[in-house]
């Protein structure tokens, strides 16, 4: 008798667990290049990698319940110490490249060339912002001069839970260009993954479950993108947002973040981004996601 395989459960990663859509709904993905094929009387899907949770707008609340939850501890941590969390999550993406690549592949995001150097890319990403954690405050902050016996300092601080929606291109070195440079500054994040190639998002999640990464600073939700962008534009508790977005829903997020006051970094999906060049990672994603704060202090006090 031939054995059966074992059918993967992809599950949304949201406070360092695995969970399903509180819905209950789901939507099918199949490896690349597959559709169904006879069998017997009848038909069977061929190539199902899983069934995809389709979260609603109470698991983005949920979500962002346990970015809250997770923020002040991660926020308080050394610069340094986010430094080695992060560059120990680039380190396990390295010894996991070949499940990562076979992820892209199957799932359809790139070939196989294509897939061993986007995952080669997202590891230096990592390494490029775990590098940032301890310096990114020297370069962005500044003192001041000031007619006055005072010191004036200006120095960075995070802003709290960003919401993160990625691009369906490159949805592996994509998204994870989006959430290190918000981490790494101390904020936690509620990331939509792909729409179109959600399956390395949820490998991903399985990653970061056994990183050093605490639960909660990074949660991974799948779903379509006409119900739950509205949901990012306006939830009052996330402080900005980092999208990658047509026009439409660019306009939809810049309307909802008005009523809400929230800041909105949002590119075009279709404006020529290209997540492999050098100018994809800067300091000046750091700064995006974080708040100055201006500090008085007497001299010889």
């Amino acid at each position: 008798m031939a054995r059966i395989p074992v059918t993967k459960t992809p599950k949304i990663y949201v406070g360092g667990q695995f969970i399903r859509s509180e819905s209950g709904r789901v939507f099918p993905v199949r490896e690349a290049g597959r559709g169904k094929r006879e069998e017997g009387r009848g038909t069977k899907e061929a190539g199902l990698l899983g069934n995809i949770p389709q979260c609603t707008r109470k698991d983005l609340r949920n979500a962002v319940e346990a970015a809250a939850k997770a923020g002040p501890d991660w926020a308080q941590r050394t610069p340094y110490n986010r430094g080695q969390i992060l560059y120990r999550l680039g380190e396990m993406l390295e010894s996991r490249s070949e499940e990562m690549a076979e992820a892209l592949v199957v799932s359809g995001a790139s070939t196989k060339a294509a897939a061993s150097r986007e995952v080669s890319a997202s590891v230096d990403r990592l390494i490029y912002y775990a590098g940032w954690s301890d310096k990114y405050e020297q370069v962005l902050g500044n003192t001041n001069p000031v007619a006055g016996p005072f010191f004036n300092f200006t120095v960075a601080e995070p802003m709290g839970i960003v919401g993160i929606i990625a691009d369906d291109k490159f949805p592996l070195l994509g998204l994870l260009s989006q959430i290190a440079p918000v981490i790494i500054a101390g904020n936690t994040c509620v990331c939509l993954a792909s729409q179109s190639f959600p399956y390395p998002a949820i490998v991903l999640g399985e990653l970061l479950a056994v990183s050093d990464l605490p639960g909660g600073v990074v949660n991974i939700l799948t779903g379509f993108r006409k119900e739950l962008v509205p949901t990012f534009a306006t939830h009052t508790h996330i402080r900005g947002l980092n999208a990658v977005v047509n026009q439409e829903e660019k306009k939809q997020l810049q309307l909802g973040a008005a009523e809400s006051i929230k800041r909105v970094r949002a590119r075009k999906r279709d404006d020529g981004l290209d997540w492999m060049a050098v100018k994809s990672q800067s300091v000046y994603e750091i700064r995006d996601f974080i708040e100055f704060k201006t500090t008085w202090h007497p001299i010889g006090a």
